[in-house]
């Protein structure tokens, strides 16, 4: 669940500003030993300071092999004001995870024989405009429905903090013509999720928290996790804060019926992991229907999970992961089924990179490359060499970065973002501090800027400079 424009923006920094760089085909080296768990206890806790010095991380993460923890810890605040530390028992809400129990939840349904994932959603859903009929559960189960998301309309923003029933949400949606047809295409979408909820409790005739605690918490135990209400007191539950450099805000207010089925439960790195280790069992679905959720259709989505390709980029491992991004808090989950590894990533502060972090975490645990956050200063150049940098770079046609100065600051701002400040650590190498990216600019022989490099997510992405118009 990605509720906010400026979350989304943070998050299209981590994954969007660059374009999908080409892949060499290269054999695929030999897996390095990993450590013993001593050891990765060890680095995780000199990575993870590093990050809450460096970053402002704050939040809980754990890892595990096998189900048993290696390590899990809290760093940070759960609450600023009151300086209550985060623990493993902090409960957070976890934005798009909350799709994982969402589809279960409708996998165990065509189980029972109460729907078919074929089926078309408008045998379940009154009333149902013409152009959804041949929009199945299954492509809102892999975001490939076109129809629009709720939370990309401009009008989300003004109206996020107010209650509405779900046929309000659907009405917000339902008559916008769909963005493609049906299966056409791959895009993320929580309205989909949103009618998953829907289908889910006319089906059962429950509400579907009560959908999501009958079916699937209850019978596991998962006694911290449940659908995050703000009336409710719920002991042990972390605040969310937004960031902007080093300055710490309260998180703008939610209503929690709106993210609904597509983001509203909330967890602790504990029950997720009896979550995880119970998804390797007959307790919830059989291994055939299990395996059928962790097929991808298109843009390697599931059914509430995201499965890439082995490939360098997942340490040439089977990953099943999805992350989560709402007001006041990022989270991710990682499993690597093969090994029966697991790392668990959770923030009260909605621009933390939990993808990134959680991704590390991977690394240490497999004994791959990975970096520790380093502490950058602030260089002072001189001004007249900022208009040199200057410009429009370009990594492929349809993306592109605009650097541009006001007053003695350079500003960064890629397609379809807002603009971001780049701080300087000398002349040609820059960073940002709203995620963890740096910018190299390179010259010829003559002085003049060529092209840019980014520097992020362990990638090294080139941008040419456009000449000037």
């Amino acid at each position: 669940m990605r509720v906010m424009h400026a979350l989304a923006a943070t998050l299209a920094l981590l994954a969007l500003l660059l374009a999908p760089a080409a892949s060499a085909q290269t054999a695929t080296p030999p897996r390095p030993t990993p450590p013993p768990d001593a050891v990765v206890s060890s680095r995780v806790d000199e990575f993870m300071n590093a990050e809450v010095k460096v970053n402002g991380f704050t939040g809980a993460v754990l890892l595990a092999r096998k189900g048993v923890p290696i390590m899990s810890k809290g760093f940070a605040m759960a609450n600023i004001e009151w300086q209550i530390a985060n623990t493993p028992q902090t409960k957070f809400r976890l934005g798009s995870i909350t799709k994982q129990f969402t589809s279960m939840a409708i996998m165990q349904l065509q189980q029972m024989g109460k729907l078919k994932v074929e089926d078309s959603i408008c045998q379940h859903l009154t009333p149902c405009p013409e152009a959804w009929k041949p929009i199945t559960v299954h492509h809102l189960l892999t975001h490939t429905s076109g129809i629009p998301s709720y939370t990309n309309s401009p009008a989300y923003m003004r109206t996020m903090m107010v209650p509405k029933t779900s046929q309000e949400m659907i009405g917000s949606f339902r008559d916008m013509p769909l963005e493609f047809a049906p299966g056409e295409q791959y895009k993320y979408n929580n309205s989909g999720y949103f009618l998953l909820g829907v289908i889910l409790e006319k089906l059962t005739g429950k509400k579907y928290e009560d959908v999501i605690r009958d079916q699937i918490l209850t019978p596991l135990g998962l006694a911290d996790t449940g659908y995050d209400r703000t009336e409710i007191v719920l002991p042990k539950r972390a605040s969310g804060y937004s960031r902007d450099g080093v300055t710490v805000r309260n998180a703008p207010y939610l209503d929690m019926a709106q993210p609904y089925a597509a983001g509203a439960m909330y967890s602790t790195v504990e029950d997720l992991l009896k979550w995880d280790q119970a998804l390797y069992t007959d307790k919830l679905l059989p291994e055939a229907a299990r395996k059928a959720m962790w097929t991808p259709f298109k843009g390697n989505y599931a059914y509430g999970w995201i499965v890439p390709p082995a490939s360098p980029a997942t340490f040439n491992r089977t990953f099943v992961q999805h992350g989560g991004g709402i007001n006041g808090f990022s989270t991710m989950i990682i499993r690597l089924p093969d090994e029966n590894l697991t790392a668990i990533v959770l923030a009260n502060s909605m621009q933390a990179p939990t993808g990134r972090i959680a991704k590390d975490l991977v690394a240490i645990m497999l004994g791959e490359p990975y970096t520790v956050a380093v502490e950058r200063t602030t260089a002072t150049i001189n001004p007249k060499i900022l208009d040199s940098l200057v410009g429009v770079y370009e990594i492929v046609p349809a993306f592109q970065m605009t650097v541009t100065r006001e007053g003695d600051q350079l500003y960064m701002q890629a397609t379809k973002q807002p603009k971001f400040p780049l701080f300087p650590e000398s002349e040609t190498k820059f960073f940002l501090k709203v995620v963890d990216a740096q910018v190299t600019f390179v010259k010829d022989d003559t002085g003049a800027v060529t092209h840019l490099i980014l520097h992020q997510l362990g990638k090294d992405q080139k941008a040419r400079k456009l000449a000037s118009q």
